[in-house]
This record gives C-alpha cells, sequence and structure tokens, in this order.
C-alpha cells in the first residue's frame, strides 16, 4: 500500500482551509457591495462610486447625516447616472451593521407604492407586524430595504423610461440578498388591545436614536430617555375603532435597554423632565417593576418598567386606557421573553 506523505496531507489541508476562507470572504465581500451596470438604458455612471463613511458623511449631506449615523451605520456608496437628454438618476446605497437598522430606515417613511424588487416571496408566508413589503416607490424615488442594505435610488425626473430604469437598478442592488425578518421587537406590538384599539401599522417605526424618535414623534430635544446604539426603541399608533375619526390616535413607545439599571436611570430622568410637576410613587435605585398614569395638557401619559424594558403611551383618553395599554405591552414582552427563552 502507497503511503500519503505528511507533507502532501498538510499542503492539501491547507489548500482546503484557504479555499473555505475564500469563499467566505467572497460571501462577505458580496454583502458588502453592490455591482451595478456600467450603463443602463441612456444612462452611464462613472468607473467607481463616491464613497462616504462617518468622517464624510457631513460633507456629502447636512443636518440629514445624523439620521444615518443614528443607526449602525457602515458606509455609503453613491452613483450617478447621467444621460444626454434625460435628467440624471441618483443611486445611494447605505450599508447598515444589521438587517435590523436597514429596515428602521425604511421604516421612517411607509408612504409610497410598494413594488417587488426580490424574486423571492417569502414575505408572503411570513406574518408580519409592519406592513409586509421590502421597497416603495413614489413621485421617481424609490426606496429598498434588502438584508443590511438600505438604498434610494431617485430620478431627478420621472419619466416613464426613468422609472423603469429606476424600478431595474433597484432589483439589481436586492438581487440575491437575505430577506431576514424584520426586527423581533415588533413581535411586542399587539394587532389590537382590549378589542377597542388597533394598531396602525403604517405609523411602526423602529429606531436606537432620540432623533430619530423626534422626526416620528417628538418628545425633546435632549435624549431624555437616555437612547444609544445599546438599545433599540419602537413606536406605533393605535386608533379607536369603535369611534374611527372622532377620536385620536394613542402614541406608544417601547425601550429595550441592555441593562436594568439603564432602564431604570431612564425612567428616572424621563419623569424628571416630563413629568416633573407629579409625584414618582417609586425608587429609581431599587424599582425592578413599576405601573403609573398622569393626566396633562394632551391627555393621559401612562409608563410600565418590567425589567430592563419601558412602555410609555401617549395622549390616551382615560387613566383606564394608559394603565391598559401600558400593561398589554409589557405582556407581550414578556411573553416573547419567556418564548425565546425555551
Amino acid at each position: 500500500m502507497t503511503e500519503f506523505p505528511i507533507k502532501t496531507f498538510f499542503c492539501f489541508a491547507a489548500i482546503m482551509v484557504f479555499t473555505i476562507s475564500s469563499q467566505k470572504l467572497c460571501a462577505q465581500m458580496s454583502e458588502r457591495t453592490v455591482n451595478l451596470p456600467k450603463t443602463i438604458g441612456v444612462w452611464t455612471r462613472p468607473d467607481a462610486a463616491q464613497r462616504i463613511d462617518s468622517t464624510n458623511i457631513f460633507q456629502y449631506m447636512n443636518g440629514a447625516g445624523e439620521l444615518y449615523l443614528a443607526y449602525g451605520f457602515d458606509h455609503l456608496e453613491v452613483y450617478e447616472y447621467a444621460a444626454d437628454q434625460q435628467d440624471s438618476i441618483l443611486v445611494e446605497v447605505y450599508f447598515m451593521t444589521t438587517s435590523d437598522d436597514a429596515f428602521g430606515l425604511l421604516s421612517l417613511d411607509w408612504g409610497g407604492e410598494p413594488v417587488t424588487v426580490q424574486s423571492k416571496s417569502s414575505l408572503q408566508s411570513a406574518l408580519t407586524v409592519g406592513p409586509p413589503v421590502r421597497a416603495l416607490y413614489g413621485g421617481g424615488l424609490l426606496r429598498i430595504w434588502a438584508d443590511t442594505i438600505y438604498a434610494r435610488v431617485m430620478a431627478y425626473r420621472e419619466t416613464a423610461e426613468s422609472k423603469k430604469t429606476v424600478l431595474s437598478l433597484g432589483r439589481t442592488i436586492a438581487a440575491n440578498r437575505k430577506m431576514p425578518a424584520e426586527p423581533e421587537l415588533l413581535r411586542i406590538l399587539p394587532e389590537t388591545m382590549n378589542s377597542e384599539w388597533k394598531l396602525q401599522r403604517d405609523r411602526i417605526g423602529y429606531f436606537r436614536s432620540h432623533l430619530v424618535l423626534n422626526s416620528l414623534y417628538y418628545l425633546s430635544h435632549k435624549n431624555i430617555l437616555h437612547l444609544d446604539h445599546s438599545t433599540e426603541a419602537v413606536t406605533a399608533s393605535y386608533e379607536n375603532m369603535l369611534k374611527a375619526g372622532a377620536s385620536k390616535p394613542v402614541q406608544v413607545l417601547f425601550v429595550k435597554y441592555a441593562t436594568l439599571e439603564r432602564a431604570r436611570k431612564a425612567l428616572d430622568n424621563f419623569h424628571d423632565v416630563y413629568l416633573h410637576d407629579y409625584p414618582k410613587g417609586f425608587d429609581p435605585s431599587t424599582a425592578k417593576t413599576h405601573l403609573n398614569a398622569f393626566k396633562i395638557e394632551d391627555g393621559w401619559v401612562g409608563y410600565t418598567l418590567e425589567g430592563t424594558c419601558l412602555a410609555i403611551v401617549f395622549e390616551c383618553p382615560n387613566k383606564e386606557s394608559a394603565h391598559m395599554m401600558t400593561k398589554q405591552l409589557s405582556y407581550h414582552a414578556v411573553r416573547k421573553e419567556n418564548n425565546h427563552g425555551t
């Protein structure tokens, strides 16, 4: 029997490891880049993209840079397609740290016409809390959530030809990318509460920063809830099904903190700033659970602290609904954690 040389074996093993590593690296690289056509229709782009990261994002966009840095932003690639007889088409591809961050950017505005940019249709069989869409188009602008990518493709002047090209570029950007589920935190939002209040799915926003929260529902110019990249939060509206159009929606806010101490301090600060005229009724250094509600100018504000989770409701019609809603949000959060644990 011919012996297999030890040296040959190690060389073979090294080649296999190198091949597997190369394949993984190529897969990772493909997730962190897009291959857009040089020419599409009458439009042509430059050879290289303009690359934007946290060091120069404010040179590319003024105050809007804060919006993207408020999420897990890695970098942005910008392409501008020009044509002789047509206005340009701008392509912005934002590479985010997680799929949740990319979803968050899409959730800032659910306006537009839902369009399909991926061949897969996993959302058709998966239950979603938010709108079951991955891309929205309107007025020449296409916005896309495709795994860890958030993209904007915009025709400066909308025509039938530019719309076709914008959608084609969107399909290229989204091609062969994974379709992760929406952020798990959305699961704490019940579809209905007390058979009276119904979730407005197109009013759901996922975020990590008070700057984004203020664009969805203004609280304060200061970060009174101590939000940062270690937290995740969702806000949404609930409309009264029994008094549709006759009563204003209730705004709910749910924040999950990294630690119990951070959640306690956030509630303590929120009460000091937002409800400073009312007694707390809890010790912020020891509180693990707490429920309270207060009448202010625009309705009742209620909150519930349940471990690392803080639920707050605004503009409730009465104390009972404020208590009911915060309790239901906390109940769903605890049940989700228990189910996840099992």
